[in-house]
Order: C-alpha cells, then sequence, then structure tokens
C-alpha cells in the first residue's frame, strides 16, 4: 500500500514477480508462484482464471497448470461461481501454516537418506559421510522443533498477539 492508503498497482505487479522469481529460485513452479501472489495481493477473496490470466498476462493453459498445482499441494481452493460454469480459485486460509504442516514428512525423508549416505559412506569419520551425517541431524533437529514451534504460532494467532506481518506484538 501507498503511504496514503492507495493501492500502488505497478508496486504489486512488482512485488508478485518479484516473489515468483524468489520462490521460482527455491524451485516452486514459477506460474503456482505469480497465482499465489496475485491472490494475495488481491482484494477480492476469489479470482477466476479469467480473472488470474488477464491480471497476469499468461495464458488460460499456464493458469490451468498453476491452480491444478496448487490445488493439489493444499494451497488453493476451487469454488464454483453459481448460475455458470466458471470456477473461482482462493487461497487456503492459513495456506502457509497447512503446507509446512503437510510438508513435515519430507523432513522424516530428508533425514532418513541422509543417514543412509552417510553410511554408505563410510559413517562419520569419513568427510563425506560427516558432510551427510550434518544433514541427517539438521533434518532430524528440525523435525523435531518444528512442531513446538507451529503450535507457538496458532497459539499466538489465537491470541491476537500476531500482526498483519506475522511478528508478535
Amino acid at each position: 500500500m501507498s503511504q496514503d492508503g492507495r493501492r500502488d498497482e505497478a508496486a504489486l505487479r512488482s512485488f508478485v514477480e518479484d516473489m515468483a522469481r524468489l520462490l521460482a529460485d527455491w524451485g516452486f513452479p514459477r506460474m503456482a508462484g505469480r497465482v499465489v501472489f496475485a491472490l494475495m495481493a488481491a482484494e477480492e477473496r476469489a479470482l477466476t482464471a479469467g480473472e488470474l490470466a488477464e491480471r497476469l498476462t499468461a495464458s488460460p493453459a499456464a493458469i490451468s497448470g498453476a491452480v491444478r498445482y496448487l490445488a493439489h499441494i493444499g494451497m488453493l481452493a476451487r469454488e464454483h461461481v453459481p448460475g455458470s460454469r466458471r470456477d473461482r480459485y482462493r487461497l487456503v486460509d492459513d495456506s502457509w501454516y497447512e503446507v509446512t504442516v503437510a510438508k513435515m514428512t519430507l523432513l522424516k525423508t530428508l533425514a532418513d537418506a541422509a543417514g543412509q549416505g552417510a553410511a554408505a559412506a563410510g559413517g562419520d569419520g569419513t568427510v563425506a559421510g560427516a558432510r551427510l551425517a550434518g544433514m541427517r541431524d539438521f533434518y532430524t533437529w528440525v523435525q523435531d522443533n518444528m512442531p513446538a514451534l507451529l503450535d507457538q504460532w496458532a497459539a499466538a494467532k489465537a491470541a491476537g498477539t500476531t500482526k498483519g506481518d506475522g511478528t508478535a506484538d
């Protein structure tokens, strides 16, 4: 939002593209990132595929693939438009939290795989084994500590002690 409270559409378009690029650098599909942040930046609760395509100057096929992916990972919900053959798409409430919770099993998978790699490399006493054991230990630590962190976030949110930027009051 601009200093005077009015939306700065050019700045928001730039924000959407910058965030999509950032997520793409982390391996997230670029168009899916564009859709997520177009929805986050929208004043409307939900947008149709056509509205998303127009806002992002993207093809309907690109939007279709992105919304399918986002629905699959639980970030997006599809809502039927009454009296129409169209659907609207909206972000799932607390989607970042929900996706993080859903991906917790990935942490165990990564830790287990790194542990197997460390053993295959000759154990913690070898250079490669030590690197892989470090990865195993990190993901084990994150897996062990993430539930408490997520519980703290949920409690802070329920108590109303978070700001819109996610920081505590």
